[in-house]
């Protein structure tokens, strides 16, 4: 969910590379004065096998990506992961559309093709561009062919439930149909969350999908915390779902301080709410701590670093800083600044501290 941060060593001067953004001159004095490396952007995360295969990409190429996808074999999180970045760095070209005409018979290059589909139609609808709705139309049948075409892989059915966040009437039907876990959760996407469980019981991104609809409701929150505590309550140890409620909190911060309900860089939520230091604790101890079910995403533990970190327990915090390595991410950290502008300065400084501790 937002971009990651890659920090280049003050030596290093070559120029930046395609897709890769330096922080302005006052930005990275910022930075140093806090005793930190210079930071860039770079989608691929701690994901050192897919960082080339982007940069091809953003090149045109595709055939390390058709490689990549085939190389994941079964780590079926580790290939939802990287069908995600891949649809956002090709979004913007024809690279997917080559790889689609010169292998028409490849599965991956279909449920790729559905991936662009479904991040165009988000960007539209961020952008509140006048196609919008034509292009969410357009994805989702690209979405149910590609469903078709690969009925073993979840990921079309994670692309269908990211669409169902740009129906706001709800007038697709699978969008309002109703829970088959519990009657306090109100109606939803739950037969495509279904959908995609049967194929990756861990399912990260498709319950993140199914957060952010939640978000894009009228008065959001009773929804959304009761699929919190839905997901909280069967997550195994070892599941990135039990960072899925610090999402939650961080949305919700968010939403606190656009309504002006918070002071500009409060952090009392992270120390003083029981919920937020019961989740974040469980968080630590049985994700970060644990062994992984499927490898971390660097949004994740930033988003785990930032709750330790504000919640006062620094000292565990750089133990994820550690893990997060020179890898950061804009989320949470742009939510929570006094200047969502400054997230990197925010994310460097939070980390000096934390090392100091």
């Amino acid at each position: 969910m937002g971009e990651p941060l890659t920090v280049v060593p003050p030596a290093v001067s070559k120029p930046a590379r395609r897709g890769v953004r330096r922080l302005e001159v006052g930005e990275m004095r910022a930075g140093e004065a806090a005793g930190t490396a210079r930071v860039v952007f770079h989608p691929a995360g701690l994901d050192e096998e897919l960082r080339p295969v982007v940069e091809d990409v953003q090149a045109g190429r595709w055939m390390a990506m058709r490689d990549l996808l085939a190389q994941s074999g079964s780590a079926v999180g580790l290939r939802t992961a990287r069908t995600q970045v891949l649809a956002a760095v090709a979004a913007g070209s024809d690279v997917v559309a080559t790889w689609c005409r010169e292998e028409p018979q490849s599965l991956d290059a279909v449920v790729m093709r559905a991936r662009v589909a479904v991040e165009r139609a988000l960007r539209a609808s961020r952008q509140h561009g006048a196609w919008a709705g034509v292009l969410a139309a357009e994805a989702r049948e690209v979405c149910w062919s590609a469903a078709r075409a690969s009925p073993a892989d979840s990921v079309p059915w994670v692309c269908l439930i990211a669409l169902a966040q740009l129906d706001q009437p709800l007038a697709v039907r699978e969008h309002r149909a109703g829970p088959p876990y519990g009657s306090f959760l109100p109606p939803g996407p739950w037969g495509l969350l279904a959908e995609a469980y049967q194929r990756d019981p861990v399912g990260r991104e498709a319950h993140v999908r199914m957060l952010q609809f939640w978000l894009s409701r009228p008065r959001p929150l009773e929804a959304v915390w009761h699929f919190v505590q839905w997901a909280e309550s069967w997550a195994p140890v070892g599941s990135p779902l039990l960072v899925l409620p610090l999402h939650a909190h961080v949305e919700h911060y968010r939403l606190l301080q656009a309504a002006r309900r918070l002071r500009t860089g409060h952090k009392g939520q992270w120390r003083l709410d029981e919920s937020v230091v019961r989740r974040t604790d469980r968080a630590w101890s049985h994700w970060f701590e644990a062994e992984a079910l499927e490898p971390r995403s660097a949004v994740d533990l930033n988003v785990l670093a930032h709750a330790l970190w504000a919640g006062g327990r620094r000292a565990e915090a750089a133990r994820v800083f550690e893990a997060i390595g020179p890898y950061a991410g804009r989320m949470p950290w742009a939510h929570v600044a006094a200047d969502p502008g400054r997230a990197e300065l925010e994310f460097v400084q939070a980390r000096a501290q934390c090392r100091k501790a």
